[in-house]
């Protein structure tokens, strides 16, 4: 038995494109709650989900509310921990069954408040716009807006995961034999003051860099990216795109890759093998039981 990490995008549990309706994310996690069930009846399992789509979502709704000021993104990306992990906990058991308990921790991530990243947003949120509502919203609400393929979404500061606030009770509940949900979103992201106190802050950590610190610190013996293609593309989108397969961190880290979808999880991917000496993965969602057992996907040798 291992102790598997598996990142799942939030791409995967709402679609590009796909109306963002309760029951399309509902039939997507029923989808997606098969093979993480199948995974955890084999091994222990921790799940870390993305929330772009959702925490967007709510950004929206909140600003929609005139008679008070707009929800900060720390309390947003904790609805959506509750939202989504709601849902996911309710269908990874009902696959599973009443042997085995999946708990949802609402998990604050330790992030520094001098991190550039808070000068420099990246982080993609919310839905996708037509060029003219981009800038739009960019005069009516000050969001930053970056390209996203033909289209454009919000974009808001990403600094880096440092430290896991609650590290123990995630520990506590694999001993128990619960599968665990947490890191929504990346976590909610919080500094520590002088005083040791935690304060929340405008931002959206990435859910893959923050999923590879879990990994790392609860000792997992495996790390699993699971998204919507089958592997790491080099050259994607060109004549020359080819599928790596089995790859050294060292090969990859010297490759280019999209900066808002596929290098953060490159990258998340190489620093956990490099730190751990243990193998990464990057798959399909829809073939989780063979991407956890090494047989398809892209995976990563800490070389």
């Amino acid at each position: 038995m291992m102790r598997v990490v598996i990142a799942v995008g939030g791409n995967a549990l709402l679609r590009r494109k796909q109306p963002a309706t309760a029951q399309n994310q509902l039939d997507n996690v029923r989808v997606a709650a098969g093979g993480l069930a199948a995974v955890a009846r084999r091994h222990e399992l921790i799940v870390v989900h993305g929330n772009g789509p959702q925490v967007g979502l709510l950004a929206l709704q909140s600003e929609a509310y005139k008679e008070v000021p707009a929800y900060p993104l720390d309390m947003l990306g904790a609805e959506t921990d509750g939202l989504i992990g709601y849902l996911l906990e309710q269908e990874i058991g009902n696959a599973l069954g009443a042997e085995r308990c999946v708990a949802t921790l609402l998990t604050r991530i330790e992030v520094e408040a001098d991190d550039a990243a808070f000068d420099a947003p990246t982080k993609p949120i919310g839905p996708l716009y037509d060029a003219e509502r981009a800038r739009a919203l960019q005069r009516e609400r000050g969001w930053a807006m970056a390209r996203d393929g033909n289209a454009w979404r919000r974009v808001v500061p990403s600094p880096m995961a440092r430290a896991i606030v609650d590290a123990r009770p995630i520990g506590w509940l694999l001993e128990r034999g619960a599968v665990v949900v947490c890191g929504g979103g990346g976590g909610i992201p919080v500094v520590r003051d002088a005083h040791d106190r935690y304060h929340g802050v405008e931002a959206v950590i990435d859910k893959d860099d923050c999923a590879a610190l879990i990994a790392e610190r609860l000792d997992a013996d495996a790390f699993i990216i699971a998204t919507d293609v089958d592997a790491v593309q080099a050259h994607w989108g060109t004549p020359e795109q080819r599928a790596y397969g089995e790859v050294t961190a060292a090969e990859l880290e010297r490759a280019v890759f999209a900066a808002g979808s596929m290098q953060p999880k490159v990258a998340a991917a190489c620093r956990f093998a490099r730190r751990t000496g243990r193998a990464a993965a990057i798959g399909s969602l829809e073939q989780i039981e063979a991407l956890v057992a090494g047989e398809v996907g892209t995976r990563l040798l800490p070389l």
